[in-house]
């Protein structure tokens, strides 16, 4: 992706000043809000690694596969709130909208994240209707 491009993650600041130093392990995520706006952008760009890399390894799947058929057109992330709970504990309410075949989808869940060794990892969320 182009560095001066808007950012998938719907931040306003370009590509190369928001998520992509993030997803090229050039820096971590400085919050829980980040990471997951880093985390919606990988899976625009169907970045495996990253989102393997970024998922707690208590909770994290062996492998991620990300072929469907047709891939899904990311629409749009809204970040609902940021609720910082510790230095080391947060949780973020998202609803990231995607088109799949022609028929819109909505995923709306509150995740919950953890900071271990001054990086944060994703580790669940609750999925909402």
């Amino acid at each position: 992706m182009i560095p001066s491009t808007p950012c998938p993650c719907g931040s306003g600041r370009a590509f190369g000043a928001c998520c992509g130093p993030v997803l090229a392990g050039e820096r971590p995520a400085p919050t829980a809000e980040a990471l997951m706006r880093s985390r919606y952008t990988a899976f625009t760009l169907r970045d495996t690694a990253y989102l393997l890399a970024s998922w707690h390894p208590s909770t994290r799947p062996q492998d991620l596969a990300l072929d469907e058929q047709p891939p899904p057109k990311w629409l749009g992330l809204d970040v609902r709130a940021h609720r910082p709970l510790a230095d080391t504990r947060a949780e973020v309410e998202f609803l990231a909208r995607c088109r799949i075949g022609g028929r819109a989808r909505r995923l709306h869940e509150t995740s919950r994240f953890v900071k271990e060794d001054g990086r944060w990892y994703y580790v669940d969320g609750d999925l909402h209707d």
